[in-house]
């Protein structure tokens, strides 16, 4: 009789601690959504500024470029043009980004908040690339007739020498800015704030939480 009575308090006791197992997995689980909702929502004003201040500039550039367009010389235009298309790009993908944040809700299923901040992350790595082609025409707006015809060997050897490390290095982060390389020093010197880690962070943090829920099944 005994035996039965000791077997019987240990099903109750296995089962109260299996019900407290769950109860803390439910809590850590909404504990960390919360997380997640609070992280997207730091992002929200870094896109708003950069959507307001890539306008203005926009705007600016293209005034320049609308008003100068019968006295400026062509390696002016052609590079004020450049930046103005890629900033002009960029502005979408910010666009992009904060509709992306305002649609995510981590109530939806998993899976499909998952795949919005894999859109995120995708786009987070498009606006940089497009962001630093921009570097080498920031060395050849100022080019003009003059220059190329009366310039001295060292100033050319210099031009060539500044123009071609920054178009080497616009094409080489282009190419190497990718999820891949998260964890290398330049990457993480690259995208340190909010950026890029709120991103990072919600994506480990859902991990979490769907494996919680694979755990209560």
């Amino acid at each position: 009789m005994q035996d039965v009575e000791m077997l019987n308090l240990w099903k109750s006791y296995t089962a109260r601690l299996d019900e407290s197992l769950s109860l803390n997995k439910k809590c850590i689980a909404e504990i960390t959504t919360m997380k997640i909702h609070t992280s997207l929502t730091a992002m929200k004003p870094i896109k708003i500024f950069a959507i307001l201040v890539g306008i203005l500039w926009v705007g600016f550039v293209d005034v320049l470029i609308f008003n100068l367009w019968n006295v400026a010389n062509p390696f002016f235009l052609v590079s004020a043009g450049i930046q103005s298309i890629l900033t002009k790009l960029a502005i979408g993908i910010y666009l992009y980004q904060y509709i992306l944040i305002q649609q995510v809700d981590v109530s939806q299923p998993i899976l499909t908040t998952q795949e919005t901040l894999a859109r995120l992350k995708s786009s987070t790595l498009w606006v940089a690339r497009l962001l630093f082609l921009q570097l080498p025409v920031w060395t050849t707006f100022y080019w003009n007739e003059s220059m190329l015809t009366n310039g001295h060997v060292i100033l050319y050897f210099l031009q060539i020498l500044v123009t071609g490390l920054f178009t080497f290095l616009a094409i080489w982060l282009f190419l190497n800015i990718k999820y891949e390389n998260r964890h290398k020093k330049w990457f993480l010197l690259l995208f340190a704030g909010k950026e890029w880690s709120p991103v990072i962070k919600s994506m480990d943090m859902l991990s979490e939480i769907a494996e919680f829920k694979s755990g209560e099944k």
